[in-house]
């Protein structure tokens, strides 16, 4: 780290020596790092090979996270009486006293005061790795404001990551309308049908294969980034649960998405909530999943009024975004009519998870029983398979309904009749009729 900083101070004291007539000749840091590869700050640059201008702009942006009085040291060396230096750029934050640099420091280093010099590192801000990955972005502007007087900011877990070795993942909150799902499961432990199980499958070869295809076999500019998948049929058939377990053999972060965070009332903010969370996503290697997505992904309506405007407005943003991301998202729902036609053109995959049959209820039945626990005598699961039209969700609620019948009454057998009036629950929380 400390031989980035020195790296840092010679090219900025290096550009002022010139530009301030000290120096008639620029000269540029002549430095041969020795990066420590175990960190994960010198691991990041040798393994994506960052050097010259992405070397100085992500050190650059990394430096308030570690010395908040970098900058301010050297500029009050050159003017002690303190004074302007906009050409400089930088900016002061809230909270942070020192100085952060902006898209203009940037540039004054790089270039200088020579516009022509200038205009040739313009680009950069687009076309740099750092920025197409968004480990560095420039902060919003406001239409007033020239376009590089943001600052020039790190992804806080990539800051996070360079300075402490370790990300702690994202908690669902109003910034972050996600929250990490996961599962002790294995594959074994869900009950689904081949064909559901093929689809996944795809999904499982896709998440494993995604780079070799895009980048070895040459296919990056004939194929949209990203995977676009939907999920449908009634609660408690394995929707959640294959993305957690998609997310688990594929060593991937799963997030499932609070969409009461995320719509608003308030014209616009859906997008923004989104956009955000989208902007976060990108480059992260995560799986998305929208749970009951038929409330923000629904069908398009006729425009009778203002509010039907903008719900389509929503819709067709989403699109966008969706068919823009780089990973894999997940819609789920009830019923695959639900969401809109524009939506379900661009999945690669559409997978239904119909009710368990009953053979596939007695595997379930089986499965779930606690290992310490008996069955009454004469209890006959496959009756109870064959009886009663019950999911995944289902059955295990009704098993540990009756679980804690059989504990309430100091015993480790299941009775029949605790079942059975677990079973009469689920079916009249379902509005089903109960025989």
């Amino acid at each position: 780290m400390n031989e980035l900083l020195q790296f840092l101070n010679i090219a900025i004291r290096s550009r002022l020596d010139f530009e301030l007539g000290k120096n008639k000749t620029l000269e540029k840091p002549q430095m041969d790092l020795h990066l420590n590869k175990e960190a994960s700050l010198g691991k990041f640059i040798f393994e994506h090979n960052i050097k010259n201008q992405d070397l100085l702009l992500l050190i650059l942006a990394l430096v308030p996270h570690i010395d908040p009085g970098f900058f301010n040291r050297i500029i009050q060396d050159y003017f002690p009486k303190g004074g302007e230096f906009p050409e400089f750029g930088g900016v002061k934050a809230k909270h942070h006293r020192g100085i952060i640099p902006t898209g203009e420091t940037a540039l004054y280093i790089l270039a200088g005061n020579d516009p022509e010099t200038r205009k040739k590192y313009f680009p950069l801000f687009h076309q740099s790795k750092l920025f197409q990955k968004g480990i560095l972005y420039l902060d919003e502007c406001d239409r007033n404001e020239p376009l590089w007087s943001t600052a020039l900011l790190m992804d806080n877990e990539y800051a996070e990551l360079f300075t402490t070795e370790h990300i702690n993942k994202p908690k669902l909150s109003n910034n972050f309308p996600a929250q990490l799902i996961s599962t002790d499961l294995e594959w074994e432990d869900i009950v689904l049908n081949s064909k559901t199980l093929n689809q996944i499958q795809e999904i499982e070869e896709w998440l494993k294969h995604e780079q070799t295809l895009l980048h070895d076999w040459g296919m990056k500019n004939r194929l949209k980034p990203g995977y676009r998948v939907m999920f449908f049929g009634v609660p408690g058939t394995g929707k959640t649960l294959t993305a957690s377990l998609l997310g688990k053999y594929t060593n991937k972060d799963v997030y499932r998405i609070d969409l009461s965070l995320v719509t608003s009332k308030y014209i616009g903010e859906t997008e923004k909530n989104l956009s955000s969370l989208f902007d976060k996503a990108a480059n992260k290697d995560w799986i998305l999943f929208f749970d009951e997505a038929d409330a923000i992904f629904g069908k398009r309506t006729n425009v009778r009024d203002a509010h039907d405007k903008y719900a389509n407005q929503e819709v067709s943003y989403l699109l966008q975004r969706i068919e823009n991301h780089p990973g894999l998202v997940i819609l789920a729902s009830n019923f695959k009519s639900n969401i809109d036609a524009a939506f379900t053109r661009r999945f690669q995959s559409i997978i239904e998870f119909p009710m368990p049959v009953a053979a596939e209820r007695l595997v379930l039945w089986e499965k779930n029983i606690p290992p310490k626990a008996a069955l009454a005598e004469g209890l006959d699961l496959n009756i109870l398979a064959k009886k009663y039209e019950l999911s995944g969700a289902n059955i295990v609620n009704v098993i540990q309904f009756a679980s804690l019948k059989a504990l309430a009454k100091e015993q480790q057998v299941l009775e029949h009749e605790d079942l059975l009036a677990g079973i009469k629950k689920e079916l009249v929380k379902e509005g089903k009729m109960v025989n």
